[in-house]
């Protein structure tokens, strides 16, 4: 059986990292493409910075495509045991194809506007967040260059995230029914 795995898309802020860590609380394995930027970001010494994150995952994807970073999870989920894996951090449809030509995959666009995004990157407090609107607009609009837009668009489900935690916990509900692989 191949296994299945659920992509998960969405501007920074909009939620993804928190629809992840729903289904890892049901047991489902997660893989983070922005872990891989992370990780050579830290091989090379460079500390994660927006900058240094941001023109790290320009280049790769210069130099490899912009599959590269999913090439680079393939090879990861195809060691792991698990049947179904969710990968959060989907930035072109190309990562979609690459990973649909080898697994069964259902992909999800997780939504907020631009307004409710700001407000959580600057209250999260990662190293690589915004800490002024110029830096997350410039964000925004590198990550668009990846044809983001795109993957966001042809999501096979879209989950709004514009509510209370409760209300996401609502959503995510009627996302399991509507995927049906559990």
């Amino acid at each position: 059986m191949a296994k299945k795995l659920i992509l998960i898309t969405g501007m920074s802020g909009s939620g993804k990292t928190t629809l992840a860590n729903k289904f890892r609380a049901r047991g489902v394995a997660v893989v983070t493409m922005g872990d891989v930027i992370r990780g050579l970001a830290r091989e090379k010494g460079l500390p994660p910075t927006p900058e240094n994150l941001g023109r790290l995952a320009t280049g790769i994807r210069e130099e490899g495509g912009d599959d590269a970073v999913a090439k680079l999870c393939v090879e990861k989920i195809d060691k792991m045991p698990d049947d179904i894996v969710l990968v959060d951090g989907i930035r072109s449809i190309r990562e979609v194809e690459v990973f649909g030509d080898r697994f069964e995959v259902a992909s999800v666009a997780v939504f907020a506007s631009q307004k409710t995004r700001y407000a959580r990157l600057t209250a999260r407090g990662r190293s690589d967040d915004p800490s002024e609107l110029a830096t997350f607009k410039a964000r925004d609009d590198r990550e668009l260059s990846f044809s983001l837009s795109n993957a966001i668009a042809l999501a096979d489900y879209i989950v709004l995230n514009e509510g209370s935690l409760e209300d996401f916990e609502d959503e995510f509900v009627n996302l399991l029914t509507l995927i049906g692989w559990f």
